[in-house]
């Protein structure tokens, strides 16, 4: 079992009683909790504009559009629609939202092949983390998804498209295209998958939202290595205020040295023994 990293008063957590309404962690970004995954949303309320973050579980289309409603106005649509990655629970309602909004979809080019029907996701390994998320985990959808005709390139040498002060970083390992998103003005990372703050193996951490600092989901992990350094590329960036795919949003010094802690140690604390 992986080791945890316990955190107190560090996390800024979303009402998991309403899954509607958006937590505001700066005037320009809020993020919602979509069931077992966040989705963000960066942009002034009630401005056009803004970007999405992510595109949660499959079947919470009518959700994300709510929430946008909410924040941004009715008929507002994104200027942009940004993938850390492509897994399913990141993508699951990518294709229903690009065709109502017909708005681009950026992601890095090593994960391209994952979202214009090319190539599907190893399977994932349920041996690994115990729980019971890593025992469903051979139900999860493998097979790639084909949005091809909105896709676009994020770069890692630019800013990220509409959202002026952030670049991605190429962070690898749990998938080969995966980035986390980087303000260095105020030090805000939306760090995806590289590492989350709940123990994404156990169900009922992922119902709590018990503040965590963990390694990447260890059953949807292929490249531990790759894991490993992307996690301390981004312990090395010091960051303020944290929101990952999986848990609460976290902020200042007791954040910053669990992320210290799981990069100086991360053999140890994330990988799966054997891996």
């Amino acid at each position: 079992m992986a080791e945890q990293i316990p955190l107190t008063d560090t996390a800024i957590a979303p009402d998991i009683s309403d899954l509607d309404h958006c937590v505001e962690i700066a005037p320009d970004l809020a993020y919602k909790k979509n069931l077992l995954v966040n989705v963000a949303f960066h942009g002034l309320p009630g401005q056009p504009g803004w970007v999405l973050i992510d595109a949660g579980l499959p079947g919470s289309a009518d959700a994300i559009f709510r929430a946008a409603a909410e924040r941004f106005g009715e008929n507002i649509p994104p200027a942009a629609i940004v993938l850390t990655h492509g897994h399913f629970d990141h993508v699951g309602a990518l294709a229903e939202l690009a065709a109502e909004w017909e708005t681009p979809i950026y992601a890095h080019r090593l994960e391209h092949p994952f979202l214009n029907g090319a190539r599907a996701f190893p399977p994932p390994r349920t041996d690994v983390g115990g729980g019971l998320m890593s025992r469903a985990a051979a139900l999860f959808p493998r097979r790639p998804i084909n949005v091809a005709r909105w896709l676009a390139l994020l770069s890692e040498h630019a800013e990220v498209p509409f959202m002026p002060g952030w670049r991605a970083i190429h962070t690898p390992g749990h998938t080969p295209g995966h980035v986390a998103l980087w303000r260095e003005s105020d030090r805000t990372l939306l760090a995806g998958d590289a590492f989350i703050t709940t123990r994404q193996e156990s169900a009922y951490a992922v119902l709590t939202q018990k503040p965590e600092m963990h390694g990447p989901p260890r059953y949807y992990t292929p490249d531990w290595d790759a894991a490993r350094e992307s996690v301390r590329k981004l312990a090395a960036l010091e960051p303020e205020l944290v929101v990952t795919g999986h848990g609460p949003a976290m902020q200042g010094p007791e954040m910053r040295d669990a992320l210290r802690q799981l990069a100086a140690d991360f053999d140890r604390i994330a990988r799966p023994p054997r891996y």
